[in-house]
């Protein structure tokens, strides 16, 4: 067998023209020649899904209004038409189905945070993909920005020495009034616990401060202490939310997740402190790293300079200056992501670099955190054990 020589093929499930976050796979996907659209099914309404597939110009007989006929039809086609991967951009409660009948159809996996809907159906795809030796994507985006890479490889450096002190913070404003009464679908999903899970804000933004804190410092966490909180009136999950992290390390830390923070954006922000200094990033200056030092001055590293390291290198596209931000970020998880999928067919081992995407064991630790943090935030006890049973 000859070596791949070919875009990936990829289909879609969800994502069609009334969603928030398909568009940007699209465009992440799109950024590097690496994978084409082929077939999708992008939306649960017949209408919806139909046209948007004839916008996005699939073929016809590659359009579907089921997920279920998708990976069927997919399945039986011929090796040179048949899709490698599919991407699951649908809301939290249909990810886990369309993700574990991919995996038994032999495709690879893209799939958007949190993971799963409970910790169960998460550790049942573990399985799967063990059994099955593919590959999975979880769309932890900010981990694909090539200073957060360089942050990693600073403290596994020992830059820093031992890493005690982790703040977090994801503030929003976006649901600071009640949207979901006013016909935002966005806020409808998200706020519902049928379509979102046990946790709101926590859920939704929480899981990614988490995965930010333990990406960057290589640590994992292993006690919380929370406190939820509903502000919106008539809201039936969290918008707003704190908890205090103990590390494996001996660090502490807190973090903060909030969707009602009037006229915040998307500034999520990491402080990392060790013995002998700390270091900074936050997506508003996505593109500085700032490190502080006890006795010399701050130092700002910056993306696309020569001094960064091979993780953060491989991760930019364009000389320093010259500002890369969500859409570049999220696009190295999928370059780094097919790199992986194409070495694996190629049967080549791939790149360390490449393989430096989030996947199912970050998933699972997703699913503990929101887990943890509503038990928490419901308990008398000062500290809960963060455990990966539900």
């Amino acid at each position: 067998m000859g070596l791949m020589n070919r875009k990936l093929r990829m289909a879609m499930i969800g994502g069609g023209k009334d969603a928030f976050i398909g568009a940007v796979h699209r465009l992440a996907m799109n950024m590097d020649g690496q994978v084409e659209l082929v077939a999708g099914a992008l939306s649960v309404n017949p209408d919806i899904a139909v046209d948007s597939g004839k916008s996005l110009f699939l073929p016809e007989d590659r359009i579907y209004t089921d997920y279920k006929v998708l990976l069927e039809k997919e399945a039986a086609m011929p090796a040179d038409k048949r899709i490698d991967f599919v991407s699951i951009v649908t809301p939290n409660f249909v990810h886990f189905d369309p993700a574990i009948k991919a995996l038994e159809k032999g495709f690879n996996v893209v799939i958007e945070k949190p993971i799963t809907f409970t910790i169960d159906e998460a550790k049942q795809l573990k399985e799967k993909l063990q059994e099955t030796g593919l590959t999975l994507l979880l769309c932890h985006t900010y981990t694909g920005y090539p200073m957060v890479k360089q942050a990693k490889q600073l403290i596994k450096s020992g830059l820093l020495g031992k890493v005690r002190k982790v703040y977090v913070e994801y503030p929003q404003g976006w649901l600071s009034t009640y949207a979901e009464g006013s016909g935002n679908a966005q806020a409808s999903w998200r706020t519902d616990p049928k379509r979102s899970g046990k946790a709101g804000a926590m859920g939704d933004i929480g899981t990614h401060a988490f995965n930010l804190a333990e990406y960057v410092t290589g640590l994992q966490v292993t006690y919380l202490s929370s406190n939820l909180n509903v502000i919106v009136e008539g809201r039936m999950l969290d918008d707003d939310g704190a908890a205090f992290l103990k590390f494996n390390n001996g660090a502490t830390g807190v973090l903060m997740a909030t969707q009602i923070a009037a006229g915040e954006e998307n500034n999520i922000k990491i402080r990392v402190y060790g013995e002998k200094g700390g270091l900074e990033w936050k997506q508003e200056d996505a593109n500085s790293l700032i490190v502080k030092w006890l006795d010399k001055p701050a130092e700002i590293y910056r993306t696309g300079a020569g001094y960064n390291s091979s993780f953060a290198a491989h991760n930019t596209r364009v000389p320093a200056g010259h500002p890369e931000g969500y859409l570049e970020a999220f696009a190295n998880l999928y370059r780094n992501f097919s790199l992986t999928v194409r070495a694996k067919i190629n049967g080549e081992q791939p790149k360390e670099e490449w393989l430096d995407f989030p996947s199912v064991e970050e998933g699972i630790r997703g699913m503990a955190f929101i887990n943890n943090v509503v038990a928490s935030s419901q308990s008398n006890d000062k500290w809960t054990a963060f455990t990966l049973n539900p």
